[in-house]
């Protein structure tokens, strides 16, 4: 079992949500401050929904900080839903007088249909409450945790709109050298894309689904660099470390399909024109002349950057409902629809974030221990010196 764990709790339309996490170590920098931007760029991205105009995300942490350090005790989050005062009854624990509305039309591509004949309610309020994307705040905020961690040992994380609809994110980026894309461009772009001309593309993509009362999905991009060699490992399927950043992204809301490195290219070419050759000098130790296998080989992060990609289809909650069935009669009729996104590729991407940071500080913590924060320094140090360029080792 990893050391870098988290549970959530909460409802689309509760009080709020609740996150806990565990394997922090003692001394890590930690503040709402440092947890509360991703929430927003959460939040933000051309296409998003009403509901995002209603909530403010902030965290609370509630435990396992002291004067602004994790003290290695697990850590506890609470975030507010704002929209809650509006939800009182239909959402309340306790019993209420009269009659709630069931919600019976189940929407397709949703978790609805299949939950309710799981769980055996004909109220499918009971399943898309908890099966929402809004979880996904939490993941989010234990991801930024995990992200500083990260950020501690050298690690940095980043993320951009590859895709969305038919519109691909252009821009010229050297896969060798993430720390030099135009991340402050992805950053000012209103779908996060590190092209403007791809980005105004993108938007009028959306504008156009919008018209049409329809959804758009796309390909979001997760990169990280600064990794240690040997995160992961081959010895069994469940501790191969791009097994793990696979189920961790198709994990989210809508995601339905996972690549890594240029995987999906790569199945079209020979061998040869595949594989990363190595090479070796004394300034860089051993480094590779391509990086199409995404910073992974046989389960292990291989030195080189991470690069992680998500499918995401497009929201199933239509403004222009699909057909379905009343559960309740058996009749013919119209998805349920409640508040929805157009496009949710560049909030996706942050998400992709965050869970791509709770399986790498998992991993990290997995390889190197440290009940504090100094001593996982010593313990990563010193392995990286095992492996450093000749010119480091003197």
């Amino acid at each position: 079992m990893g050391r870098f764990r988290f549970l959530t709790a909460g409802e689309s339309h509760g009080p709020g949500l609740t996150a806990i996490v565990e394997g922090v170590p003692f001394g890590l920098p930690l503040l709402d401050a440092d947890i509360n931007p991703d929430l927003a760029r959460r939040q933000g991205g051309y296409g998003r929904g009403g509901r995002m105009q209603i909530e403010r995300d902030r965290v609370t942490i509630r435990s396992g900080v002291r004067h602004g350090r994790t003290l290695g005790s697990p850590i506890a989050l609470w975030l507010e839903n704002k929209d809650w005062v509006n939800w009182q009854d239909k959402m309340a624990v306790a019993p209420v007088d009269g009659e709630i509305p069931a919600v019976t039309k189940p929407r397709p591509g949703h978790a609805d249909l299949a939950g309710m004949v799981k769980y055996g309610t004909d109220d499918l309020r009971n399943i898309l409450e908890r099966s929402s994307a809004r979880e996904t705040t939490a993941r989010v905020a234990v991801g930024a945790i995990a992200k500083q961690l990260l950020a501690a040992v050298g690690v940095q994380i980043r993320s951009r709109s590859a895709r969305i609809g038919p519109v691909d994110d252009d821009a010229d980026l050297d896969p060798l050298h993430p720390e030099d894309w135009p991340w402050a461009a992805v950053d000012a772009s209103p779908v996060r894309a590190a092209s403007a001309p791809a980005s105004a593309r993108m938007v009028e993509a959306i504008d156009q689904a919008t018209a049409d009362q329809t959804s758009l999905g796309g390909i979001f991009e997760v990169v990280a660099w600064g990794l240690p060699v040997g995160l992961g490992s081959h010895v069994h399927w469940d501790r191969k470390l791009d097994g793990r950043l696979a189920q961790a992204i198709v994990s989210i809301n809508a995601v339905k399909g996972v690549e890594i490195g240029s995987a999906f290219d790569n199945t079209a070419k020979p061998g040869h024109a595949v594989h990363d050759e190595i090479a070796a000098s004394a300034e860089h130790g051993h480094t590779r002349l391509s990086n199409r296998a995404g910073g992974t080989e046989g389960g292990m992060t291989n030195g080189q950057p991470l690069v992680v990609r998500g499918a995401l289809k497009p929201i199933a909650t239509l403004r222009r409902p699909l057909r379905t069935v009343d559960v309740r009669t058996g009749q013919a009729a119209q998805a349920h629809f409640e508040r929805s996104d157009v496009c949710v590729v560049p909030a996706a991407g942050v998400i992709g974030e965050a869970m791509v940071a709770i399986v790498l500080a998992d991993a990290l913590l997995e390889k190197f221990g440290g009940d504090s924060l100094a001593e996982l320094h010593v313990n990563v140090a010193a392995f990286r010196a095992t492996y450093a360029p000749a010119a480091a080792r003197g």
